[in-house]
């Protein structure tokens, strides 16, 4: 009998980014504000990113509009708790 547990696959760690571009969508994406990144590896590959924006629901963007950051743990859980937490199918 094995003591091994199913093998789960693990959420990716929550991914944030900080908008630096935001032409044509001033409504949709504030300058210089962290927005959480949802992985999309199609996206990625047509070099864009998936970001939950202003409306609560995630959208494509050029990836050279945002920066990655690197949050504290506690930076991380405040916006955790304040962000909308959507899945892209």
């Amino acid at each position: 009998m094995s003591t091994k547990r199913g093998s789960r696959r693990r959420r990716p760690a929550p991914r944030f980014v900080v908008c630096i571009e935001n032409t044509g969508y001033p409504a949709s994406l504030e300058l210089h504000k962290i927005y959480r990144l949802v992985a999309d590896a199609d996206a990625a590959r047509d070099g864009d990113l998936r970001i939950v924006d202003e409306s609560g629901e995630d959208y494509l963007y050029p990836a050279g509009w945002f920066a990655a950051v690197e949050l504290p743990q506690r930076v991380k859980t405040s916006l955790l708790r304040r962000l909308p937490q959507r899945q892209s199918a």
